[in-house]
């Protein structure tokens, strides 16, 4: 049940993440509470407490603060990704001081990215985060897909980060072809300047 709640969780970031305000905030809090606690493999109620403790407080959060939007959804979803890479990095036990290095640095680039690149770097930001949701989220609905949990070093890294990087694109691609005109990145095909690119962003996002 529980792989089943973070896979659909994560699917709805990586395919759809960009669309609309207030699901793309809660998916990434969610994930974000989520995969901070699964670092350190606490029942499935914990999980789901810290996913949800992280729901509300990154809505409520960036509701408080809706000129920085771009900035703290980068930063937030930066940080999920972090948790994952903080999981891959350290098979085995883990160091929590390491991790949590690995989940600020992870989410300050992605703050700093998102607010200069808006729409191309939340595109890449919510794919990237919503599939390593999904990952994790798979590890658990099916013993053989485990080791995309916690990857050894050797073939299980490898497989991960093929399927990881897999995911990214077609979310990247599946959001990309969707939402084009909402984010405005329609006009790259029209040989417009690239810089207009996301402009619609600024300090919001695309759409409720």
């Amino acid at each position: 049940m529980s792989g089943i709640v973070l896979t659909l969780v994560g699917a709805l970031l990586c395919f759809y993440g960009v669309r609309s305000v207030h699901l793309g905030l809660l998916a990434i809090g969610f994930g974000l509470g989520w995969l901070i606690a699964d670092l350190f493999e606490p029942s499935f109620t914990v999980l789901l407490l810290f996913g949800l403790i992280g729901a509300v407080a990154a809505w409520v959060i960036t509701a408080l603060v809706f000129g920085f939007a771009s900035y703290l959804i980068g930063g937030l979803t930066g940080a999920m990704v972090g948790a994952k890479l903080a999981t891959v990095l350290q098979p085995g036990d883990k160091n929590w001081a390491l991790s949590m290095i690995v989940i600020l640095a992870v989410g300050v680039t992605g703050a700093f990215l998102a607010e200069k690149f808006r729409a191309r770097a939340l595109l890449w930001l919510t794919s990237i985060g919503g599939a390593s949701m999904m990952l994790s989220g798979l590890a658990r609905v099916d013993d053989s897909l485990a080791f995309l949990h916690d990857p050894d070093p050797g073939w299980q890294q490898v497989t991960f980060t093929a399927a990881w990087i897999a995911l990214s694109a077609a979310g990247w691609i599946t959001q990309r072809h969707l939402f084009a005109e909402k984010l405005g990145i329609q006009h790259l095909a029209g040989g417009d300047d690239p810089h207009e690119q996301g402009h619609n962003i600024g300090g919001k996002w695309p759409s409720r």
